[in-house]
């Protein structure tokens, strides 16, 4: 850069004792600076149907300028932002949104309300002194939620609940009265499928749960994945939603609790985030590192197991 441009860069920009802009003013430059720079990659993603991170700029911005632009924006999101903030990262926006587009292609199939949900999973309980319990669970919950269902748990490793006498690979029948607070396949069935509409109902039904917006609303969706693995649209609607939340970044080398090797997605606005995992290849949901999918499907009686 030439002594006369940095003399015209130093007196355009705020010297570091001053004050900062107003937020409003920020936002505007902010704004402003986002839709100069990106104008022509969005043209060129909307033009060859490609992912946005696999756009490329196609035009040079002059070196005072750029050090310019990268001057005010950094001090613009700096001050808007604060360092702490979550920042989304365009690459795992990106893969949510390819994992929506795969499960919305995926075939629906008509369940009855004399039908039950078949969810079959792997999970662990950490028992302190005694070690780590992992344990098998497959839960039967009517569609309707009308009618009491069953969870059966066969213990795979780890110590005994106390008290719990069931001699570990052995089944223990739990039954599974009607639950009001516990969203049943019709309810979700009946879930916007529009992704904004559906995170500002994500939004409002966890509202004052003690938690962040956000975080009160990630604990949702994650509920709601292995159920909605058989509701495409709302599987994809749930995916395209988390990808509005902020703080969301991909896990390279994820491994669901069963130890199946996938590619991830976490989020920063939770207290103790867990990794949600999906296949690499077919990006199909797996589970999470905290509990595994090992199946899902509809039956028409407790006890049957999904045909497929």
């Amino acid at each position: 850069m030439r002594p006369e441009e940095r003399e015209e860069l130093a007196r355009l920009l705020p010297s570091p004792g001053d004050a900062v802009l107003p937020s409003d003013r920020h936002d505007l430059m902010k704004d402003h600076l986002m839709r100069e720079l990106t104008r022509d990659d969005v043209t060129a993603t909307a033009a060859t149907a490609r992912p946005r991170t696999a756009a490329r700029r196609r035009f040079a911005v002059p070196l005072a300028a750029a050090t310019a632009v990268a001057a005010v924006t950094a001090a613009v999101v700096t001050a808007t932002a604060g360092p702490d903030a979550p920042t989304t990262d365009q690459e795992a926006v990106d893969l949510l949104n390819r994992i929506a587009t795969v499960a919305a292609a995926k075939k629906s199939v008509a369940v009855r309300d004399d039908q039950y949900v078949c969810i079959s999973v792997q999970g662990s309980m950490d028992m302190e002194e005694m070690g780590t319990q992992v344990f098998r669970r497959t839960d039967w919950t009517a569609v309707d939620g009308r009618r009491s269902g069953l969870a059966r748990t066969t213990v795979v490793s780890g110590p005994n609940l106390p008290g719990e006498r069931t001699p570990k690979g052995v089944p223990a029948d739990m039954t599974l009265s009607p639950d009001p607070n516990v969203t049943t396949y019709r309810e979700l069935e009946a879930l916007p499928t529009d992704p904004d509409r559906l995170l500002k109902k994500i939004y409002a039904d966890a509202a004052g749960e003690g938690q962040s917006r956000d975080e009160s609303a990630l604990e949702a969706i994650g509920d709601m994945l292995d159920t909605a693995t058989l509701l495409p649209e709302v599987g994809a609607a749930l995916y395209r939603a988390a990808a509005r939340i902020p703080g969301v970044r991909v896990v390279e080398n994820a491994e669901d609790l069963a130890g199946r090797p996938g590619i991830g997605l976490s989020f920063k606005d939770r207290d103790d985030p867990d990794v949600w995992v999906f296949d690499r290849k077919s990006l199909n949901y797996l589970g999470s590192d905290e509990v595994a999918l090992l199946g899902a499907g509809v039956v028409d009686k407790i006890g049957d197991t999904p045909k497929s």
